[in-house]
């Protein structure tokens, strides 16, 4: 391998730290690196390689077509959200066509994991937990196909069945489709709309929302530790609300879940990483979603545990994957992501000098401007020093925000 393509999406400073790490390995191979991506700026010192900017309707056949005209022999996809990564699974269904090796999950097991329904019916097979649901068929509701006028009665009794609250999720992601509906006043509103696309209905479980990449590929798979991202039960949240973290003290009783999700994607044939998003409600853990793709979890899985997706990407796409895989990556210290007040070069450099700063870089989505977000770690034993520190920067992070970090730090 001379050449590796990269395939990105999202702003490559989402992956900063610890997209850096790739460059040993890419020395060690005497290859070169490029990124493709379809969305924000990537300047020679945020990628360890070249970069070339894609418009964000670019289809998989001219992704192939530029992967090609730079002369690659192989690729990883590191896209998200899932809109992306099935993008990234039909390229390399088309670059491996050529014999380009390319490290995704397969089309047929993106193409489960991108659908809610297909997901949480894959789920049910597997005796894994998650929330009762029912598919809300636009085509029906609307009589797009065929009138079937006891169709919306059908899907109220469906709802009574499993309870208010509930849920209304589109196939998209990132909690941008999702609906809270409160009661049956609200479902027939919903329903009057007559919402555009598919949905699931799906019943609201109210615990703590949590998250866990598995990284591997041919049966062997890292779990890499739990990333807890705030309350579920109510009305959605940006994603980024909440404090975001990693807990090295905890221990959840996630193993038996662990292992039937790793059984899960055996059988699939995950190659990569997938996110896994769960709400853990009586001692249970009940799975949302399986995002077929790195996801929110990546950058403080990696800061907690040590062990670097990126590099492991790079593992299995040389085949030596296996020699350094293991079962579980545990924390080994806490990890924490939280919004902030916007960085600036004299801010950040103050906070570097107080704190083991993981990353921190402005938010921007769809060119909304959310603030600052930070990671960082704190080793066992530092907790009541860090906390002293970021109290002594009033404004940098809101009274709530801090008060969460401290209700971790400070048990």
């Amino acid at each position: 391998m001379r050449r590796i393509a990269f395939l990105r999406s999202v702003d490559i400073q989402r992956a900063d730290p610890y997209i850096q790490g790739i460059a040993p390995a890419l020395a060690q191979l005497g290859a070169e690196a490029r990124l493709f991506h379809t969305d924000g700026e990537c300047g020679p010192d945020m990628f360890p390689g070249t970069s070339e900017r894609l418009a964000p309707d670019t289809t998989p056949d001219e992704f192939v077509d530029r992967v090609l005209a730079w002369g690659a022999d192989a690729a990883v996809a590191i896209s998200l959200p899932d809109e992306n990564a099935l993008r990234d699974a039909v390229v390399k269904t088309k670059l491996e066509a050529l014999g380009i090796r390319t490290v995704m999950t397969p089309l047929a097991a993106t193409r489960v994991l991108c659908d809610k329904w297909e997901t949480k019916r894959v789920l049910q097979a597997y005796g894994i937990p998650t929330p009762p649901a029912v598919l809300l068929d636009s085509d029906l509701l609307s009589e797009r196909t065929l009138p079937v006028p006891a169709y919306p009665d059908a899907v109220r009794l469906a709802a009574q069945d499993l309870g208010f609250p509930l849920l209304s999720k589109l196939w998209d992601s990132t909690s941008m489709g999702i609906e809270f509906i409160a009661d049956p006043a609200a479902l027939d509103r919903h329903l009057a709309a007559r919402p555009a696309a598919h949905a699931v209905l799906e019943k609201a479980v109210a615990g703590r929302l949590c998250s866990v990449d598995i990284v591997g590929a041919g049966g062997h798979y890292t779990v890499m530790p739990l990333l807890w991202t705030g309350t579920a039960g109510g009305p959605p949240l940006f994603t980024f609300e909440d404090v975001r973290y990693v807990d090295p003290t905890r221990d959840d009783d996630f193993a038996p879940t662990a292992w039937r999700l790793v059984q899960l994607c055996t059988d699939l044939g995950v190659e990569g990483s997938v996110n896994v998003d769960m709400i853990h409600a009586d001692g249970v853990y009940h799975v949302l979603e399986i995002n077929p793709r790195i996801g929110g979890a990546t950058t403080l899985s990696v800061a907690a545990s040590g062990l670097n997706t990126f590099v492991a990407l790079l593992d299995i796409l040389t085949g030596t994957w296996p020699g350094r895989s293991r079962p579980t990556a545990p924390a080994e210290r806490f990890a924490v992501e939280c919004l902030t007040a916007n960085p600036t070069p004299e801010l950040l450099a103050d906070l570097r000098a107080r704190i083991d700063v993981v990353t921190w870089h402005d938010l921007i989505i769809d060119g909304h401007d959310f603030g600052g977000m930070l990671a960082f770690t704190v080793n066992r034993g530092d907790e009541q020093r860090v906390l002293k520190e970021l109290t002594a920067l009033p404004g940098l992070i809101t009274a709530p925000r801090l008060d969460r970090i401290r209700s971790l730090l400070s048990p």
